[in-house]
């Protein structure tokens, strides 16, 4: 496959995942305020100012507005075309992503973004961004699911396939650790309580912006607790936006993709995945909270980026330091041995 398709593939599945985080997030946090008897300004910024903070486009929202009310988050977050990260701008890059691999991709798969790109850039949009916004979310939304299982059912299981899916699991795992990460960015007294401790109403906010309510309260029987979940949202095994389950699937698309067995290693990508998948298999809440929330989560954040960069250096840009690298000098194995075995000294 051409470095260049498989680059595109990789963020046109990723902007299409952002943009349904983002319809949750904001939907979500909607929904939150009417809890809340009544906000003053200063307050109501204070609300929605950690949002724009766990987008990571802070200045760039300070540069275009002197406030955060909801009026201009809603609308930074959701169709202003100068921030490259809205749901509007998102939607516009995945489909123009898709247009340059059209023969990549079955008629039912284009057809369904180009028909939400469509939506968000007429006429109705921004009347029923101000009508019915919870209408607008659920479509966006509904949008993003179907595109994910269309290309589930009519995609074939190849490198096309691998490199769709790290770029579906590498930006999920990314939001799932931002939603968590508004928790730190609270004010006291923002729902009501006397400390800067965020309470039952904005953890479960939080878990209904990653679509985990659900599945959190089939297994912890609606015992919402920050360790629970920190647990289910980062550590679990089966629930398929938990950080941990999406690292395992970009681990395994990244030995799908080069062939090398799993538990070894053949360049920088695969190396990064597996010991941030093996650091999540072996750790626990207990241990996100000593270090403190934030910065666990801060990171996470980062390992992400590292492993984005280093799939764009393996498989996009190919540099002479990584075409040269010799192969010989890699000893993943006995690498990964040891790693884990310091790792298993630690737990004792």
């Amino acid at each position: 496959m051409l470095s260049r398709v498989a680059n595109t593939l990789y963020w046109m599945v990723r902007y299409v995942e952002r943009a349904d985080n983002l319809a949750r997030l904001i939907d979500v946090n909607r929904h939150l305020l009417l809890d809340f008897e009544s906000l003053d300004s200063e307050r109501l910024s204070a609300f929605w100012k950690p949002i724009v903070l766990s987008t990571g486009d802070e200045e760039l929202f300070g540069s275009l507005y002197e406030t955060a009310g909801s009026a201009e988050v809603i609308h930074f977050l959701t169709d202003d075309k100068r921030n490259p990260n809205s749901i509007v701008s998102s939607i516009f890059q995945a489909r123009e992503s898709a247009r340059t691999v059209r023969d990549q991709l079955s008629d039912e798969l284009w057809e369904e973004l180009n028909s939400l790109y469509l939506s968000l850039n007429g006429g109705d949009m921004k009347a029923m961004a101000e009508s019915e916004p919870g209408k607008l979310y659920a479509s966006i939304r509904r949008a993003a699911l179907t595109f994910h299982g269309i290309a589930s059912s009519t995609t074939t299981r190849n490198e096309a396939w691998e490199f769709m899916d790290l770029g579906r699991y590498l930006e999920r795992a990314d939001k799932t650790t931002r939603f968590l990460d508004i928790a730190n960015y609270l004010p006291a007294g923002i729902d009501g309580g006397e400390t800067g401790a965020p309470g039952v109403l904005h953890w479960s906010a939080i878990l209904r912006s990653c679509g985990a309510m659900g599945a959190f309260r089939a297994e912890y029987q609606g015992e919402i607790t920050p360790e629970n979940v920190v647990r289910f949202l980062v550590f679990s095994r089966d629930f398929p936006r938990s950080v941990r389950f999406c690292m395992n699937r970009v681990d395994q698309s990244l030995h799908r993709i080069s062939g090398s067995p799993r538990g070894t290693f053949s360049c920088e990508a695969e190396r990064e995945a597996g010991r941030l998948f093996s650091e999540l298999s072996y750790g626990s809440a207990g241990d996100a909270f000593d270090v403190g929330l934030h910065s666990f989560l801060d990171h996470l954040q980062s390992r992400f980026n590292k492993i984005g960069s280093e799939i764009f250096e393996t498989y996009v840009l190919m540099p002479e330091r990584v075409q040269s690298r010799p192969t010989e000098t890699f000893t993943p194995i006995s690498a990964a041995l040891a790693w884990q075995m310091e790792q298993e000294q630690q737990q004792q």
